[in-house]
C-alpha cells in the first residue's frame, strides 16, 4: 500500500498535485490512514511516510488556496454582509448550473447515470466522517451546529436513517464498483481537499465552509439525480439518498448559516476569509469533476 503514494517533496508544484498518479496516492494513503487499525512493529516507519504525505498534502491545499485567494479576500467579514455572500454562492458560484445535471436527470442512460455515480460514489469522503473531524474544539456554537448535522447524518440513532448506508444500497442497487483505479482523478481530488481540511486543524475553518456550501448546492444537483433515477425506474426506497438530499439539506444549509457560520464570523472576522476559502475550493474541485464527467459523458 505504501509503495502507492507518492514520496517526491523536494521542489513540490502545483502541476505535481493535479495528476492521476498523485490523486491516486493521496487517496490511497488517505484511506489507509484514516482505516481503524492495530499497533504494529513498523509504526516508526509508517509515521516518517505519513511525515512526508503531509507535506504533499499540504502543497496539495496551497495550490487551491492560492487559486481562489483573491476571491475569497473579497468576501465581506461583517456577518450580515458575509452570510449574503456565502448564500449568494448558490447562484454565482463556480459549477452552479452546470448543464450537466439537468442532462442526467432528462436524458442521461441507464449506463450513463451508473457511470456518474460510480464516479462519485468512488470520491465520496463521507460527510459524517469530515463533520465529525471538523468538530473538534470549535466554538461551542458551531460545535453544536455541526452535532447536530453529524447526528441526522447517524440516522438520529436508528440504523434505517444513516446516510452512509442508504448510499452503499445504492451502490448495490446500482451494480456499481467504485475503486480508487477507476475513478477519474478530478474526483479524488475533491474528495482528497475534503479530507485535508477536515484533517488538519490550521485548515478547520476552511472545512467548515467547504462542509456548509455542500448542504447550500447539493439540493438542487440531488434533485436532478433523484429525477434520473426515478426515469430509468428506480423505485422511492432505491432513490431514497438522493430524494433526502434534496430536501433535507435546504434546512442543514439555513442551520449551518446562522448557527455555524454567523456566530464564528462574529466572534472572530478573520475567519470569513478562511470559511471563503473553503468554500470556493470546494466549489472549484466540484466544477473540475463536472467537467470532466461531461468530456466522458458527451464524447
Amino acid at each position: 500500500m505504501a509503495s502507492r503514494a507518492p514520496t517526491d517533496i523536494r521542489r513540490p508544484s502545483g502541476s505535481q498535485f493535479l495528476t492521476d498518479s498523485f490523486q491516486r496516492g493521496l487517496a490511497h494513503w488517505n484511506r489507509e490512514r484514516l482505516a481503524p487499525a492495530f499497533p504494529t512493529e513498523d509504526w516508526a516507519q509508517a509515521l516518517e511516510r505519513d511525515h512526508r504525505m503531509l507535506r504533499l498534502e499540504g502543497g496539495f491545499l496551497e495550490t487551491l488556496r492560492a487559486e481562489i485567494a483573491d476571491k475569497a479576500a473579497a468576501a465581506p467579514t461583517d456577518p450580515d454582509g458575509f452570510i449574503a455572500w456565502f448564500e449568494a454562492l448558490k447562484e454565482v458560484g463556480p459549477g452552479q448550473g452546470d448543464p450537466l445535471f439537468p442532462w442526467l436527470a432528462d436524458t442521461a442512460t441507464r449506463n450513463e447515470l451508473i457511470w456518474f455515480f460510480e464516479q462519485e460514489a468512488a470520491g465520496e469522503a463521507g460527510f459524517d466522517d469530515l463533520v465529525a473531524l471538523t468538530q473538534v474544539k470549535l466554538p461551542t456554537g458551531p460545535k453544536l451546529e455541526l452535532a447536530r448535522n453529524y447526528w441526522d447524518e447517524m440516522g438520529r440513532g436508528n440504523v434505517p436513517g444513516m446516510h452512509g448506508p442508504m448510499l452503499d444500497a445504492l451502490v448495490e442497487t446500482l451494480g456499481v464498483d467504485p475503486t480508487i483505479e477507476t475513478t477519474v482523478w478530478e474526483s479524488l481530488a475533491l474528495a482528497n481537499a475534503m479530507t485535508a481540511m477536515a484533517t488538519s486543524r490550521r485548515y478547520a475553518w476552511q472545512s467548515v465552509g467547504a462542509l456548509g456550501v455542500i448542504e447550500l448546492t447539493a439540493p438542487g444537483r440531488s434533485a436532478c439525480v433523484a429525477k434520473g433515477l426515478r426515469r430509468i425506474g428506480l423505485s422511492d426506497k432505491e432513490r431514497r439518498y438522493f430524494d433526502l438530499h434534496a430536501v433535507l439539506d435546504v434546512k442543514h444549509s439555513a442551520d449551518w448559516n446562522r448557527e455555524a457560520l454567523r456566530p464564528a464570523v462574529e466572534e472572530d472576522p478573520a475567519r470569513a476569509t478562511a470559511i471563503a476559502e473553503g468554500a470556493l475550493i470546494r466549489l472549484k474541485c466540484g466544477l473540475a469533476c463536472f467537467d470532466r464527467y461531461r468530456a466522458h459523458l458527451w464524447a
